[in-house]
């Protein structure tokens, strides 16, 4: 299956630069697979729309200020990190910029406004596509250096720095370890979640810390030889085990995001949700067939994406780029911080 299959032409203008003033007044596209019927709402319409006797999974993964600026030792090259995932103690995979200039026993030292060492990272292992693996040194705990020095990694289409970071966050976000928000999870406030539990609805909450598998771009022409990069998951045991009774009582699971759904996915073994801490590099395109998610609330993804395969493979290739055309001509606003859609 080609690539370009998963194209569309999407005007600047509607890649949206920053929230909307309030998160729940997002719009919201309703797409209904059986029909391919379109519904123009908002996003406060959520709690009104989705079927009693189902659950939301939702991803309470925390965005980390993982993108850093640093000085190369010996030369004072300006060298750029964004940290990936943790591999163990005081070592992290990372996307250095330029890449080429970051050699096994390479120190970058990130200062702060004093000028002081706040972190070094040397590097001691070298991977393709400018991932580079650093083992760190600092003084006191690492993510208070690091909210010292970092900045949350907003997407390169996003052109101005956040006024205040909340809103590169969920109002669940709970668990720190992201390279990037779960964006579809942006609307939810207190306020709709309350309402979607006095519906009846459980919320289940899974952890999938958010890596190059979610964001890094198809560069194949054919999909089928796109290789994910794994991400770190969690589910815990109360978690799994409402999962495992909703899906016993035949209730509908609602997933928040790609990343819920691919979680949910790539747990679901044997007709049973596990406990635990796992990773997952599952690729879903169409022709997967679904053996857990219901229905999917998401955002207007990049052309090309995996994540616009994803749902094409829920959906339908169809009815979704049919979907986008829509939204386009609606104006409707895309990516991390546009608006929203249910596929029910």
């Amino acid at each position: 299956m080609k690539t370009d299959l998963f194209n569309f032409e999407l005007p600047e203008q509607l890649i949206a630069q920053k929230p909307s003033e309030k998160r729940e007044e997002a719009r919201l596209l309703v797409l209904d697979r059986k029909t391919n019927n379109l519904d123009n709402r908002f996003f406060y319409d959520i709690p009104n729309l989705l079927p009693k006797d189902s659950v939301l999974v939702l991803n309470d993964t925390k965005v980390i200020p993982a993108r850093l600026v640093g000085v190369k030792e010996n030369t004072n090259a300006s060298i750029e990190i964004l940290l990936l995932k943790e591999l163990k103690s005081n070592e992290w995979e990372a996307l250095c910029k330029p890449a080429k200039k970051v050699k096994i026993g390479s120190i970058i030292n990130v200062l702060n406004n004093d000028n002081k060492i706040v972190i070094s990272f040397e590097c001691i292992g070298e991977r393709d596509e400018g991932i580079r693996i650093f083992k760190t040194k600092y003084e006191g705990i690492f993510l208070e250096r690091l909210e010292e020095v970092g900045r949350l990694p907003l997407p390169p289409y996003i052109r101005k720095q956040l006024v205040g970071d909340d809103r590169y966050q969920t109002v669940y976000a709970n668990h720190n370890g992201s390279a990037a928000a779960p964006t579809a999870g942006f609307h939810f406030t207190e306020e709709v979640l309350a309402k979607i539990k006095n519906k009846g609805i459980e919320i289940i909450y899974v952890t999938l810390h958010v890596g190059l598998g979610t964001f890094r771009p198809v560069k194949e022409t054919d999909i089928s030889k796109h290789e994910m990069h794994k991400e770190r998951y969690v589910i815990t045991e109360e978690a799994s085990e409402k999962l495992n009774k909703a899906k016993k009582a035949g209730k509908k699971i609602i997933a928040v995001g790609t990343t819920s759904v691919r979680t949910l996915e790539s747990n679901f073994v044997n007709d049973k949700f596990y406990p635990g801490q796992f990773e997952t590099n599952i690729f879903i395109y169409p022709g997967y067939q679904f053996r857990v998610v219901d229905h999917i609330i998401t955002n207007f993804h990049l052309p090309k994406s995996t994540l616009v395969m994803l749902i094409s493979a829920f959906a339908g290739r169809d009815a979704i780029i049919n979907s986008y055309k829509y939204a386009i001509s609606e104006k409707y606003r895309f990516f991390s911080f546009g608006d929203s859609m249910f596929i029910k």
